[in-house]
């Protein structure tokens, strides 16, 4: 393999592009390097065309641990085994703007592996990731309609910034990753603080100069030997239109969402059968799903009109339940045309916390947003198996649009645990994850700073033309377009976009775009962008009408924390010897299952349990084990022992416990205003008494008191 090095600079950045040393067997092989990170990416293309009816590409992205100087803190497991969930999310992120430029019809398994070999912890590997795999690719002989670009934008000190340094980024309002080739859009992915739109567009723009120079980077790594990607078929094609006719057409002309729907499954079935035998079924999938998008288009862009029959800015109805589960500790059921989303948070422990182990990260997270996805939700029989990616993806992005207005933990420190579970789906199902997820939140009494409400943006375009175009259709330098609000399934089938876009009434908190064209143009962004606040403030406020903030209460089901301040020196007493005192105290109170203590390196002591009761109890062992004792100061007690002398075994004192877990001695001496002979005429095991505080032992922490110290004062 021919040596190709490439140096050039980017917003400051000295970045390195290399091939032709590592990985000389594979297709495609580029190192991508700046300061210190380093990635290497693969392309492989199968020698033959594998017998399905799609695109068989895979990304696959792998952390190790020894790029950022690790071993992995799993006691039993030090191999990298499965990946992380940040490593699935930024395969996505590169595999997202790659696949829709190979050709529709190409069957060559492809496989691109990004291997991280060295992470200084200051320059992010992904956009570097997403660099080296399309360099790899274009090297390779995919028929790819690349190279491809993309940069992270961050405010920095006020201004957009072209990839920020990962400390630069902590502070950052906004975390957006732009892909594109020259002149289009081909995937959005941000994380926003409320931003607003157009500083968002602002920022969007921003990234397309610096994404034509990582395009321009890429020229000596592009190979001229491609495998041939041809349409096998043409013959199939026209067979199949001359059978369908007009039917199709007939078809989308209908009023009735279902009844159209229940026609196309109900012809599909009968090309399908009548052509069996001639043609493989794979491919006759292919050839009508190719006529009904093509339908689709039609009747959108010539016609105005939606599968379903609504206007172009038209929102399903909406329907919003909060509380529909009685021992839950907040749920939100939001349902939206055929999608029905219901969201249940779960409140705990800050020892509940996420530990997160991966290559970039070691830290915990208090906030885990989990999204499911069973068959039953498409009227389909597959089998249950692991999360897929999808999922992953999903509940990453409702996850994201919800972090900016949870409360901070000083203010609620609980553990959050989201999980919505799509019991129907027909289109934009991760909005309505969010959405539900917003009202299961101030059903259990999060006291979220704002709602967040969520929609998906659709698309169809043709190549521009001049004639008479139907109201709602717009235009940019190389297509007619319509945006459609609010995506429903046959609209993402057949449609060249899936935007969607979250956030609360004063800004974006969060956005993911995929495509299926070469990409969006500024006009198709921005006004996409528009339209989706308009029909985000709409849903908001059918969302508001069913809870309009969290409400006062937590549920009577959902854990009590008391905060509990003690000296930090004080922290390894309260612990006890392997956790022997903190033990004792969960243990008297009612066990594990009943009380959570967690204990923060600045003195914080967290106590969590469902009963009120017990969080009290737990709270007066707590302080009584660690708050000090006042010289001079009068406090009630309980005698609990009567001391003797160990050798004569004459009466010397009694053993009060003043506070709670604390005890002193009162001398025999300090028992009465007279002289005394023994301990017990005057005070017995059990008896209630008030002493006064004499002396503390600095060393050993032993209290002197007197009783009768404590009557005087009185």
């Amino acid at each position: 393999m021919e040596k190709i090095e490439q140096k050039f600079t980017l917003a400051g950045k000295e970045i390195l592009l290399s091939s032709g040393e590592l990985a000389q067997q594979a297709g495609g092989a580029v190192i991508a390097k700046c300061g210190d990170t380093t990635v290497l990416a693969t392309c492989v293309v199968g020698k033959e065309p594998a017998e399905m009816n799609y695109m068989p590409l895979s990304v696959d992205y792998e952390e190790r641990f020894y790029a950022a100087g690790k071993i992995s803190g799993s006691r039993f497991i030090k191999r990298e085994g499965r990946p992380s969930e940040q490593a699935v999310l930024t395969s996505r992120l590169i595999d997202r703007p790659i696949r829709p430029l190979f050709p529709k019809f190409f069957r060559h398994e492809t496989q691109i592996v990004i291997t991280v070999l060295s992470f200084d912890k200051e320059n992010d590997p992904d956009t570097l990731a997403l660099l080296a795999a399309s360099a790899a690719t274009c090297q390779s002989m995919a028929p790819f309609s690349g190279p491809i670009g993309g940069v992270r934008v961050g405010i920095v000190d006020g201004k957009l910034t072209i990839n920020p340094l990962r400390s630069e980024m902590i502070e950052s309002p906004l975390d957006l990753v732009v892909v594109g080739t020259k002149d289009r859009v081909l995937m959005i992915e941000a994380a926003a603080k409320e931003v607003p739109e157009e500083k968002v567009v602002e920022a969007i723009e921003f990234a397309l100069p610096a994404i034509s120079e990582l395009i321009d980077a890429q020229a000596p790594f592009i190979s001229e030997i491609k495998v041939t990607a041809e349409d096998h078929t043409l013959e199939m094609q026209e067979a199949v239109k001359e059978h369908l006719g007009a039917d199709l057409h007939k078809i989308l002309e209908q009023d009735e969402a279902k009844e159209k729907e229940e026609a196309i499954e109900k012809i599909r079935a009968e090309v399908l059968a009548h052509f069996e035998g001639k043609f493989k079924q794979a491919d006759l999938e292919e050839v009508f799903d190719k006529f009904l998008e093509k339908e689709l288009r039609k009747a959108v862009l010539s016609r105005g009109v939606r599968p379903d029959g609504r206007k172009f800015d038209e929102i399903r109805p909406i329907t919003v339940k909060v509380g529909y589960l009685p021992r839950t500790h907040g749920s939100g059921l939001f349902t939206r045309g055929q999608t029905q989303a219901l969201t249940v948070a779960t409140l705990a422990s800050p020892g509940m916390e996420q530990f997160i182990d991966t290559m970039e990260l070691e830290t915990t997270k208090r906030y885990m947003h989990f999204y499911n996805f069973p068959p039953y939700s498409t009227g389909e029989v597959k089998r249950l198996g692991s999360t897929s990616r999808r999922e992953i993806g999903h509940g990453a992005l409702a996850e994201k649009a919800l972090v900016p207005v949870l409360p901070d933990k000083e203010k609620f420190p609980y553990t959050i645990r989201l999980v919505s579970e799509i019991l129907s789906s027909n289109g934009s199902s991760s909005m309505a994850a969010t959405c539900g997820s917003s009202l299961a939140l101030m059903d259990a009494g999060v006291p979220i700073k704002s709602p967040v409400s969520g929609i998906a943006m659709g698309m169809m375009s043709a190549p521009k033309s001049d004639t008479k175009k139907v109201e709602g259709i717009e235009t940019d330098e190389k297509y007619d377009f319509a945006v459609l609000t609010d995506l429903q399934g046959l609209e993402d089938f057949g449609g060249d976009m899936d935007f969607k876009i979250a956030g609360t009434k004063d800004g974006i908190t969060a956005i993911q775009l995929d495509v299926k064209i070469d990409g969006l143009s500024k006009e198709m962004i921005r006004s996409t962008i528009e339209k989706a606040k308009i029909g985000r403030m709409k849903i908001l406020d059918i969302m508001l009408k069913g809870i309009e903030k969290p409400r006062e209460a937590l549920s009577e089901y959902a854990p009590r924390i008391i905060t509990v301040k003690i000296n930090p020196s004080k922290i390894g007493e309260l612990i006890g010897p392997g956790g022997k005192n903190i033990q004792g105290i969960i243990t008297q109170v009612g066990g594990k299952e009943i009380v959570a203590i967690d204990i923060e390196d600045d003195g914080t002591v967290l106590i969590s349990s469902a009963d009120s009761e017990v969080a009290k109890l737990a709270q007066s062992l707590v302080e009584g084990q660690t708050v000090e004792a006042e010289i001079g100061k009068i406090y009630e007690g309980e005698v609990v022992n009567i001391q003797k002398d160990r050798n004569s075994g004459k009466e010397i004192g009694a053993i009060v416990e003043f506070m709670p877990g604390k005890d002193g001695m009162v001398h025999i001496s300090e028992i009465a205003p007279e002289r005394i002979e023994k301990v017990s005429d005057r005070v017995h095991v059990g008896d209630q008494v008030k002493v006064k505080v004499l002396a503390i032992d600095p060393e050993r922490g032993r209290v002197s008191l007197s009783i009768r110290q404590a009557q005087t004062q009185v």
